[in-house]
């Protein structure tokens, strides 16, 4: 084997099997793309600010299913080769640990989502009207360039050119929007490190809808024919769910908060950094719907800002997700927190699907229901072990210190002992490590 330059460590976590490269990490990506709507065609460059972690003569960018027309290191035209989804860099030189280096990659093509047996299609996905990006675990290489591994945070700056007539939403802070001829630019500017698979662009005509009262500003971008009781009853407190929130897990994590509504009917809603996204069949007044608003709302703090480190922790996301609906339930006079741990915990347990493992669930089973629901009950049996005042401050604390960070379950874990000042390793164990699923406690 030669030398630590010339070893590739293609593919950093066994759930995304060959996305992401451990040698290099990204600390902004700056993206300037053209988007036809006829014809669904995209063309981009895509510029990326990366810094060497070790030795590196070459790295590898994931890429999906577009055509590359020219990759620039530090403005000079390199060698390349761009085959399986994987564009290889040739550096001019050999880069020591801790260098900088600027990629440029000319890219175009039709956008597609990546499909896998196992996690299911992700990424870009042409609607009848408009576009939608969903890239959670695997999509963002649907779009651009990029070092796809969910502990690569960076910062973004996303220009994307549509046709006029449609509204282009971004995972960030609108800065520019500027008219030519019948196109128009939408410049975003994400500010806060973002993991590739929280990048999304959605398209479509849509209308902006301010909503007064949050301590941040939020909006929803949704169709002129929106069913207004519908839309209300499910969207219309997220101001006081923000506020809530805020409250009991501290400050919100980024600038703004925006919920898409596409003209399509969705499956499910969709993550993304200060930014979510529903179908038009999300707009009902029944608990399911709001719910889910719920959830993707409390994923700012649980999954967007805290972040993991490796898929196997989605727990950490989801689970703390699912708790969050079960709080904003008992806020507003549904069923209280322990009522639905009650319901939830007979459901698992006469689950007859597979065995699942919380602390490491597989990449078939990572989005499984049970890993929400069991991730929920783990902190419902943890709030009754330590009190509720001891609960809050564990989960204020933990996202105060670990705001715009990746994390594992071992943090976690050790940050829980550290605020209760106790020893919590059988409950977690019991919980994470076991595939029975313990009582609920009384």
């Amino acid at each position: 084997m030669g030398g630590r330059g010339s070893v590739r460590r293609k593919g950093t976590d066994d759930y995304v099997p060959g996305h992401g490269d451990a040698r290099y990490d990204v600390e902004h990506y700056d993206l300037v793309l053209d988007y036809k709507v006829a014809g669904n065609r995209l063309s981009g460059v895509a510029t990326l600010r990366c810094r060497a972690l070790e030795e590196v003569s070459k790295v590898d960018l994931d890429l999906h299913g577009l055509s590359v027309a020219r990759v620039q290191v530090d403005g000079s035209n390199v060698k390349y080769t761009h085959r399986f989804d994987t564009l290889t860099v040739t550096l001019e030189e050999t880069l020591s640990a801790g260098a900088d280096v600027e990629i440029t990659v000319k890219y175009a093509g039709a956008p597609q989502q990546i499909r896998s047996r196992k996690l299911g299609e992700a990424g870009w996905e042409e609607l009848e009207d408009g576009v939608l990006v969903a890239a959670q675990p695997h999509g963002s290489p649907s779009w651009f360039p990029c070092n796809d591994r969910p502990d690569n945070k960076a910062t973004y700056e996303i220009a994307l050119t549509a046709p006029k007539g449609y509204h282009v939403a971004v995972a960030g802070e609108l800065v520019d929007r500027s008219a030519k001829g019948s196109s128009v630019t939408w410049t975003y500017r994400q500010d806060a490190p973002m993991a590739t698979y929280l990048a999304t662009v959605q398209i479509g005509r849509y209308e902006v809808i301010e909503q007064e009262g949050a301590p941040v500003p939020v909006r929803v971008v949704a169709p002129v024919d929106r069913p207004r009781e519908g839309f209300e009853a499910a969207f219309g407190m997220q101001p006081q769910m923000l506020g809530f929130y805020a409250e009991l897990f501290g400050d919100y994590p980024f600038a703004s908060y925006t919920a898409v509504i596409t003209d399509d009917d969705l499956e499910i809603p969709l993550e993304s950094q200060g930014l979510s996204t529903f179908g038009r069949n999300f707009m009902r007044d029944d608990w399911d719907c709001i719910r889910l608003v719920a959830h993707e709302l409390s994923h700012q703090w649980w999954g967007n800002s805290v972040t993991l480190t490796a898929w196997r922790d989605i727990w950490l996301h989801e689970g703390f997700a699912c708790y969050s609906e079960w709080l904003w339930s008992e806020r507003i006079g549904l069923m209280t927190v322990g009522e639905r741990a009650e319901v939830h915990h007979e459901r698992v347990r006469t689950d007859e699907g597979p065995d699942l493992l919380l602390a490491d669930p597989g990449s078939e089973l990572m989005f499984d229901d049970r890993v929400y629901k069991r991730g929920a009950l783990l902190l419902h049996a943890l709030r009754h072990e330590i009190g509720d005042r001891a609960f809050f401050e564990v989960l204020q604390t933990w996202t105060a210190a670990q705001r715009h960070r990746n994390v594992t379950t071992a943090m976690f874990v050790e940050h829980v002992e550290s605020v209760t000042g106790q020893d919590h390793s059988d409950l977690f164990e019991q919980w994470l490590d076991a595939v029975e699923l313990p009582p609920l406690p009384a």
